[in-house]
């Protein structure tokens, strides 16, 4: 018998969702990404573009619901040359390796919220992790 996948470990669609909700609302808060963040795209983004948060947060649930082996496939709203496409996302928001590493951390308070169990957790921040450099293109291409 296969053991189950990451998607079934950590609850399915429901349970991604629910910790997306909270991380989504988190960074919006977050005082280092948020609406008082020093970088002027992610703060204009978190104070005057949260009519698009729900979109996001359906976007970053069907992101980690396809990265964890669950049965749905996320779509790049702006393709990119990446089968994500997560640079052409991200590359106007000029997102820091500094920014990048505070979100990722939001998102292991979020996990920690929801009592995910530490495995699991490292599996969710390694797949966040691996697209580092995409979602930090912009801020690269800018310095």
């Amino acid at each position: 018998m296969s053991e189950p996948s990451l998607y079934e470990r950590l609850g399915g669609v429901f349970a991604i969702a629910a910790v997306i909700d909270h991380f989504s609302d988190a960074v919006v808060q977050n005082a280092i990404v948020g609406q008082a963040s020093e970088n002027p795209e992610l703060r204009e983004w978190h104070t005057n573009q949260l009519g698009r948060l729900p979109g996001l947060k359906f976007m970053r649930t069907l992101w980690v619901c396809n990265v964890a082996g669950g049965p749905f496939t996320f779509t790049a709203t702006k393709p990119g040359s990446t089968t994500l496409g997560l640079e052409e996302a991200h590359r106007e928001l000029h997102i820091t390796p500094e920014e990048f590493d505070e979100v990722a951390a939001e998102l292991g308070r979020s996990l920690d919220h929801f009592e995910v169990p530490a495995r699991e957790k490292d599996e969710v921040l390694a797949a966040f992790a691996a697209h580092k450099g995409e979602v930090t293109e912009g801020s690269m291409a800018s310095a």
